[in-house]
C-alpha cells in the first residue's frame, strides 16, 4: 500500500503543523489489527492519565483547566445552560477562586507593566515584548480567552501591527495533546477499532488548534482523502468555567457603567455559538447546510462532510489543499467573499459566524474555500430588510430613516430622541460618505459610531457582533494587502441590486421612498443604484477592469437586460412612467416653442408648461443619457432654476434643445438598436410591449390635464 506523504498544512491553515516523527502514515494490517489495537489501548489509559505533564501538551499544562467532573456534570455541559454551568461551579467554589485568582494576577501583572511603561516613558520601546507577552497570557488561559482575541485578530486597522502579529499566530502556535488520547476517543466515540475506519492516518497531528487538533486519513472503504478532527479533552468544562467569570463580569460592567446593552445577553450569543461549535454533530450539519446554499457559487468550495464517522466530539470532512487567504495576494477571492457574505447575510440569512483568516483558504486551483462551520447564525428576514434599508439610507445620507432603521435593528430603543440621534448620526457619518460608497470604510464607521452609541445608550443586540464581524474579517483580510480596500464598497452593488429586484413589499416600499421626495422623482437615485448594480460582478475579467471605463454598448445592454426581466418589472414600470410624463413634457415644450414663434402669441395663448413638466423634461433627459449608457455630466444640469414668465419661453427653448441635441450624432443611437437583436427572446417580447404602454400613459396624462383646465 502507497504511503501518504508528509501531511500538508493546509487544511486548517489557523493551525500549525506539529512534529511528525515519522515521514509516513501508519497503515493498518486487518490480519492482526486486533492484537496491536488491544495493546495500544493499554498505552492509551496509561497515557490520559498523565496528559498534561508528560505528554508534551504544553497548552493543558499551562491552561491547568483539567480537573475530575462526574459523568453527570460532563452530560450536563452538552448544550449551553448557564443555570446548569453555575450549579456546577457552585459546588465548586475552590476551582473558580483558582481560576479568577489565576486570570487575575496574568492581565494585572501585563497591565501593571504597561503601565510602568508608560511611567518610565519606555512604551514604545516595549510594544512588541508586551504584544508577545499577551500572546503567551492568553494561550495559558486557555481556549475562552484563545476565542475571542481570534474574533480581532485580523483586523489590522484597529489592532496595532505588534498586536496583530501576535495575536494571529493564535491561529498556529497551539501544542497538540496526546495522539494515543485522540486514536482511543477516536475509537470510542465510532466504537469501531481505526483498522476498520481508515487504511491510513498520520502518526501525529497535523495541527493543533484550541478546541482540537486534526489528522490526516484516508478512508478504507472509499480511499478518500480526510480531515479526521478530534476535540480535545475536557475543553467544554474549561470553556465553561470561563464563560461563568465572564458573564458574572459583564453584568458588573453593565451595573456600574450604567449601560443600555444587555452585556450579559452578548456573552450568552457568544457562548451559545461556542458551545454549538464544540458539538462536531452540529459542525457538520452546518456544513451540509452551508455546502448546499453556497457549494455552487462559482469559485466557492465547501468541503464533503462525512455524518457516519461524526460524532460530537469526532469529525471527518474532505480533505482541502490550499493556503490562507491572508497570505496571498487574490482580491478577486475577497470580492467571492464579499459576494458569498451578501448571500449568507441578505439573502438566505445562514451565515458563518467564525470567519477568521484561518478559516478562508485559497485552493490550489485559484478558489475560495470555507471551513469550519462551528460557529453559524441566522439573520431574520426582517432584520436583513432593516440592514439593507441602513444602508440604502447610509448612502444617501438619509440620516433621519437611518435613525428609524437602528430602531427596527434593535440597536435603539423606540423612545429615543429621534432629532437629536439624527443629528448625532449626522455629525458621525457625513464625513464618512462624502467621498462616495467606495470609499466607505466598514471598520471607520463601526469606530466613529462608537461614541454615539455610547452617548445615547445604544442596545447591542445578540446576533449583531457576529453580524458585523462576519463582514469586518473580509475588510481586514484584504487591507492587510490592499489598505483602500473597502468591504461596504464591494457589498453595496449587490445591496443595490436586491433592492431593485426584490419583491418584498418592505423593500419595495424603501425603494419608493428612496426615489420620490416630496412627490418629485429623485434620478440621481435610481442612476446610482443602477450603475451600482452593474458592478455587482465576480468575475475574474470584470473584477480586474476599472467600472468607470465600461463600454457604453455593455452598460446599455446591462440596462436593458435587467430592466427587461421578470425581476426588474417594478423597477421597468417607474422607468416607463417618468419616461412617459417626460415624453408629455417635451410634447409640451414643442408646441410652446413652435407657438412662440408667432408674434403676440403669448397675449392670447396661455403658458402650458408648469414647473413639474420642466422637472419632467429634465428627467426624460437624464433618462435618455442612462438607457444609452453614455451618461455625460456636462449635459445637463440638477441645479433648479427659476424663471420670469417672460423668460419661460427661452427657458423651455433651452431644455428642449438639450433633449434634441444630447446625442452628437445618430452613431451613437445605432448601438440600441444592435442591442435589441442581442437580448433574449423573453426580453425581446417585454421591449415590443413598452411603447403600447407608453401610449397608454400619454392618453391618460392628456386626458387628465384637459379635464384640469376644463373643470378647475
Amino acid at each position: 500500500m502507497r504511503l501518504l506523504s508528509t501531511p500538508s498544512l493546509s487544511f486548517f491553515p489557523f493551525l500549525i503543523p506539529t512534529t511528525n516523527h515519522s515521514n509516513s502514515s501508519l497503515q493498518f494490517q486487518p490480519h492482526n489489527s486486533s492484537n496491536q489495537l488491544s495493546s495500544r489501548r493499554c498505552s492509551v489509559t496509561c497515557t490520559a492519565v498523565s496528559i498534561g505533564s508528560d505528554s508534551g501538551d504544553s497548552f493543558t499544562a499551562k491552561s491547568g483547566y483539567l480537573f475530575e467532573l462526574s459523568a453527570t456534570e460532563a452530560d450536563s455541559l452538552a448544550d449551553y445552560s448557564i443555570s446548569k454551568i453555575a450549579a456546577i461551579y457552585f459546588r465548586k467554589p475552590l476551582v473558580v477562586a483558582r481560576r479568577l485568582f489565576q486570570t487575575g494576577t496574568a492581565f494585572g501583572k501585563w497591565f501593571g507593566l504597561r503601565y510602568l511603561d508608560a511611567r518610565f516613558d519606555r512604551s514604545d520601546d516595549m510594544f512588541q515584548v508586551r504584544a508577545a507577552e499577551l500572546r503567551k497570557i492568553l494561550v495559558e488561559l486557555g481556549p475562552a480567552y484563545i476565542k475571542i482575541a481570534q474574533a480581532i485578530s485580523s483586523r489590522s486597522d484597529l489592532i496595532p501591527p505588534s498586536y496583530l502579529d501576535e495575536l494571529s499566530l493564535l491561529q498556529d502556535r497551539i501544542s497538540p495533546f496526546s495522539t494515543e488520547v485522540a486514536f482511543n476517543m477516536i475509537e470510542q466515540e465510532l466504537g469501531l477499532p481505526l483498522a476498520d475506519i481508515f487504511s491510513e492516518i498520520s502518526p501525529e497531528p497535523v495541527a493543533a488548534a484550541s478546541l482540537g487538533q486534526v489528522y490526516q486519513a484516508r478512508l478504507r472503504r472509499t480511499g478518500q482523502v480526510v480531515a479526521v478532527k478530534v476535540q480535545r479533552p475536557g475543553v467544554q468544562a474549561a470553556i465553561s468555567l470561563d464563560i461563568l467569570i465572564l458573564r458574572f463580569m459583564a453584568g458588573l460592567a453593565r451595573r456600574v457603567g450604567k449601560l443600555n446593552t444587555d452585556l450579559q445577553a452578548v456573552v450568552d450569543e457568544w457562548a451559545s455559538s461556542l458551545f454549538r461549535e464544540m458539538d462536531y454533530n452540529n459542525e457538520a450539519s452546518n456544513g451540509i447546510k452551508f455546502r448546499n446554499l453556497y457549494g455552487s457559487i462559482q469559485d466557492v468550495v465547501v468541503p464533503l462532510m462525512y455524518t457516519e464517522y461524526t460524532t460530537r466530539k469526532v469529525l471527518v470532512m474532505e480533505w482541502i489543499e490550499g493556503r490562507k487567504l491572508s497570505e496571498v495576494k487574490d482580491l478577486y477571492l475577497i470580492e467571492v467573499g464579499v459576494y458569498c457574505s451578501f448571500n449568507q447575510l441578505l439573502e438566505c440569512g445562514f451565515y458563518h459566524a467564525d470567519p477568521h483568516p484561518g478559516n478562508l483558504l485559497r485552493t490550489s486551483d485559484g478558489k475560495l474555500a470555507y471551513l469550519d462551520f462551528g460557529m453559524t447564525g441566522e439573520f431574520k428576514q426582517e432584520l436583513r430588510d432593516g440592514f439593507i434599508e441602513a444602508c440604502l439610507h447610509l448612502v444617501n445620507r438619509d440620516f433621519d430613516a437611518l435613525a428609524t432603521d437602528f430602531v427596527t435593528l434593535g440597536l435603539l430603543p423606540p423612545t429615543a430622541e429621534k432629532e437629536a440621534v439624527t443629528k448625532a448620526l449626522t455629525g458621525v457619518f457625513q464625513n464618512a460618505v462624502s467621498k462616495g460608497v467606495r470609499n466607505i470604510s466598514f471598520g471607520d464607521l463601526l469606530g466613529n459610531l462608537g461614541i454615539t452609541m455610547y452617548k445615547f445608550k445604544f442596545r447591542i443586540p445578540s446576533y449583531f457582533s457576529l453580524v458585523i464581524r462576519s463582514l469586518a474579517v473580509l475588510e481586514g483580510i484584504a487591507i492587510g494587502f490592499n489598505p483602500d480596500y473597502k468591504v461596504l464598497g464591494s457589498t453595496y452593488p449587490w445591496i443595490a441590486r436586491k433592492v431593485l429586484t426584490d419583491s418584498s413589499p418592505q423593500l419595495k416600499s424603501s425603494l419608493m421612498n428612496l426615489l420620490y421626495k416630496d412627490g418629485v422623482f429623485e434620478i440621481d437615485r435610481l442612476e446610482s443604484l443602477l450603475t451600482e448594480s452593474l458592478r455587482a460582478k465576480t468575475d475574474k475579467t470584470l473584477v480586474k477592469l476599472p467600472s468607470e471605463g465600461a463600454d457604453s454598448k455593455m452598460v446599455m445592454k446591462e440596462i436593458l437586460s435587467f430592466t427587461l426581466t421578470e425581476k426588474g418589472e417594478f423597477v421597468r414600470k417607474i422607468i416607463v412612467q417618468e419616461f412617459a410624463k417626460g415624453l408629455d413634457a417635451l410634447g409640451l415644450a414643442t408646441l410652446e416653442t413652435a407657438a412662440a414663434r408667432v408674434p403676440f402669441s403669448t397675449l392670447f395663448i396661455p403658458s402650458l408648461m408648469t414647473e413639474e413638466d420642466l422637472v419632467n423634461l429634465k428627467t426624460f433627459q437624464r433618462l435618455m443619457l442612462l438607457l444609452s449608457g453614455a451618461r455625460r455630466k456636462e449635459d445637463f444640469n440638477t441645479v433648479d432654476r427659476k424663471a420670469s414668465p417672460d423668460q419661460n419661453q427661452i427657458l423651455y427653448t433651452e431644455e428642449l434643445s438639450l433633449v434634441l441635441n444630447q446625442f452628437d450624432s445618430i452613431q451613437d443611437i445605432l448601438p440600441v438598436l444592435s442591442i435589441i437583436t442581442e437580448l433574449p427572446p423573453e426580453s425581446q417580447q417585454q421591449l415590443l410591449q413598452l411603447p403600447a404602454n407608453l401610449i397608454r400613459q400619454l392618453i391618460s396624462r392628456a386626458s387628465a390635464r384637459t379635464i384640469r383646465k376644463v373643470f378647475l
